[in-house]
C-alpha cells in the first residue's frame, strides 16, 4: 500500500497536497470542512493583510482621539475597543473557528512587509489554534533608494522577530525577484523560518484602453508556471535547512510528483481548485497512487528529492550551463 503522509514545518499530513492562501478557497468554514472532506493534507488560510492591520490602527486611533478633543465625555458614547468588528479581529475568529472545525493542519497567514503589527497578529494567530504561521512577503520595491541588500535584511528582521515572537513554525513565501535566492532562503532559515514557500504571485495590473484608467487583472497560473519554482525547489534541497513547498502552477498529479522529486515536501494548490472544484482533490490523490503503484514507490519519502540537483547526475540541468542545449532543442519551422 502506498504511503501518500508528509511531514512539513513538524506536522505530520495525510499527504502533501496544501490548499494555498486564497480567499474563495478558505473564507468560510463550510469550505475547509469540504476540504477535509475531500482529502486535502492541510489548509492555509486567506491571508491578512498588513493594510488591514494598519487602517484598524488609524480607524481605532480617529475613533479614540477625536472625541477627546471635543469633550471627555464625549468619548463614553463610543463603544469599548473590544466591540469593534474590524477585519483583523475577524480574522482571528475566523482562524479560531475552522481549527476547531477540522482535523486537518490549519496554517494562518500574514501578507506584508514590516515589522508593525504583525508581531501582535501573529501571537493571536498562535492563540487563536493555527498549527502554523504563514509569512507572505509582498513587497514591490518601487524606491530607487533602496538598496537590494536593505531590503533583504528588512526581511530577515522580520522573519526572525516573529519566530522570536511565537512557538508554531513559521514558513516564509517569497517573491522570486530576489538577486541570490539561496543565500536570502538560507538567512531566513537561520533566522527561524521552517518552510519556505517558493513562489508569490504579485499582482499585475493592466491598462483600459477605453477608460484610460489602471485596472486589476487577475489571471490563474497555468502548469507552466511551476518551470521557475520546481527549479529552486530542486537546488535549494538538501542546502537549506528549511522544509520547501512549491506554489503556482500546481494544477495535475503529475506537476505533485514532480514536486516531490524536485524536494519539496508539499504542493500548494489554488487555481486548480478554483476552475474545477473541490471534487478535483481525490481524483489527484487516486492519480497520484496510482502513478506510484506503477512505477514501484511505495512512499512520498522515497520519491522526496529524487531528482533535486543534489541527486542526479547532471546537476548542470538546473544551471546556465544547459541554456544552450534548450535553445538548440527547439526545431525551426520549415
Amino acid at each position: 500500500m502506498v504511503d501518500l503522509t508528509t511531514t512539513y514545518l513538524g506536522l505530520k499530513l495525510k499527504n502533501p497536497l496544501v490548499a494555498s492562501a486564497a480567499q474563495p478557497v478558505s473564507d468560510k468554514v463550510e469550505k475547509v470542512k469540504r476540504l477535509e472532506e475531500a482529502g486535502i493534507g492541510a489548509v492555509v488560510m486567506y491571508s491578512l493583510f498588513e493594510e488591514q492591520i494598519i487602517h484598524e490602527s488609524l480607524e481605532l486611533d480617529h475613533y479614540l482621539s477625536v472625541g477627546s478633543e471635543i469633550s471627555p465625555e464625549v468619548t463614553s458614547y463610543y463603544p469599548q475597543t473590544g466591540n469593534f468588528t474590524l477585519a483583523p479581529e475577524a480574522y482571528i475568529e475566523a482562524v479560531n473557528k475552522t481549527k476547531k472545525a477540522v482535523n486537518i493542519p490549519v496554517i494562518g497567514s500574514l501578507n506584508g512587509v514590516s515589522t508593525g503589527g504583525w508581531i501582535k497578529y501573529a501571537r493571536k494567530i498562535e492563540e487563536a489554534g493555527a498549527d502554523a504561521l504563514e509569512l507572505n512577503l509582498y513587497y514591490l520595491a518601487t524606491d530607487p533608494n533602496i538598496t537590494a541588500s536593505e531590503l533583504e535584511e528588512n526581511y530577515v528582521t522580520l522573519v526572525g522577530d516573529v519566530c522570536k515572537s511565537i512557538k508554531i513554525p513559521v514558513a516564509v513565501k517569497l517573491s522570486p525577484f530576489l538577486t541570490a535566492i539561496p543565500n536570502i532562503t538560507k538567512r531566513l532559515a537561520n533566522a527561524g523560518a521552517k518552510g519556505l514557500v517558493l513562489f508569490n504571485r504579485f499582482y499585475q495590473p493592466d491598462i483600459d484602453l477605453e477608460s484610460l484608467e489602471i485596472v486589476p487583472n487577475l489571471v490563474l497560473s497555468n502548469p507552466n508556471d511551476m518551470r521557475l519554482p520546481l527549479r529552486w525547489v530542486a537546488i535549494l534541497y538538501g542546502r537549506i535547512q528549511a522544509d520547501l513547498a512549491i506554489t503556482g502552477g500546481v494544477h495535475s498529479a503529475e506537476d505533485v510528483l514532480k514536486s516531490m522529486m524536485a524536494g519539496a515536501s508539499v504542493a500548494m494548490m489554488t487555481s486548480e481548485l478554483l476552475q474545477k472544484g473541490f471534487g478535483r482533490i481525490p481524483t489527484l490523490l487516486s492519480e497520484i497512487d496510482k502513478w506510484m503503484v506503477e512505477h514501484e514507490y511505495t512512499s512520498v519519502q522515497q520519491m522526496k528529492g529524487s531528482l533535486s540537483q543534489k541527486s542526479i547526475k547532471n546537476p548542470a540541468a538546473f544551471e546556465r550551463a544547459n541554456y544552450m542545449k534548450t535553445l538548440n532543442s527547439f526545431k525551426s519551422l520549415p
